[in-house]
């Protein structure tokens, strides 16, 4: 017969692997269109706080970029990406680039030097976070440079995928493609259903 102390040791043991397999599944849930985006908070490149919950009643984009990356440097070369930032700005988007590369990795930015990307490239983000410790971006499952979110005034993520459908890293592709952020932003504010809600994203990996 089993003293208390033993019986208490068995039911530990017996719950533990329970206990994991719910920490993992609940870790590596994916986000997904028509839910509610995963909150998150984080510092910008101007040291101030931001975070998701206050914008709600706004149309947010999150853009995942890496200044050395050959896909994002397509767009931002081009001008298609600043281009795209004004014109979300001008429709009252708050759009955040976030800048996940780990400290050592391609694409890790200090405060100074993403606000000096900003400039030189007149890029044009509502603000630059910095998620070098990753939390952000394995939130959002984020996995290449760019990899494009929009969320809606109530928090419900309503897209995910690439910025375009041609996948390469060629300039020449850019008017060749269909633009999927622009399109989506385009249908939501003309309050009609996203038709590509879910896209493939390309381009570099993450380097978290």
């Amino acid at each position: 017969m089993l003293n208390c102390f033993d019986f208490l040791r068995y039911l530990f043991l017996a719950c533990l692997p329970i206990v994991f397999a719910l920490h993992a599944g609940s870790a590596l849930a994916a986000p997904r269109v028509g839910e509610p985006a995963p909150e998150f908070t984080g510092v910008d490149s101007q040291g101030k706080t931001q975070r998701l919950a206050d914008y709600r009643g706004k149309t947010v984009v999150l853009e995942w970029t890496n200044h050395d990356c050959p896909y994002v440097r397509k767009h931002y070369g081009a001008g298609n990406m600043q281009e795209q930032q004004r014109e979300a700005a001008a429709q009252k988007v708050v759009w955040l680039s976030v800048i996940s590369s780990a400290s050592g990795q391609q694409g890790h930015v200090s405060p100074a030097e993403a606000n000096e990307l900003t400039r030189t490239r007149q890029a044009a983000p509502h603000a630059v976070v910095l998620d070098a410790d990753g939390q952000i971006g394995r939130a959002y499952q984020a996995r290449t440079t760019p990899h494009m979110y929009i969320i809606d005034q109530a928090g419900k993520l309503i897209y995910m995928g690439g910025i375009d459908s041609v996948p390469s890293a060629d300039v020449a592709d850019i008017p060749k493609a269909t633009q999927y952020v622009r399109v989506a932003l385009k249908e939501h504010a003309a309050g009609r259903p996203i038709s590509q809600p879910v896209t493939r994203p390309y381009g570099c990996s993450v380097k978290y």
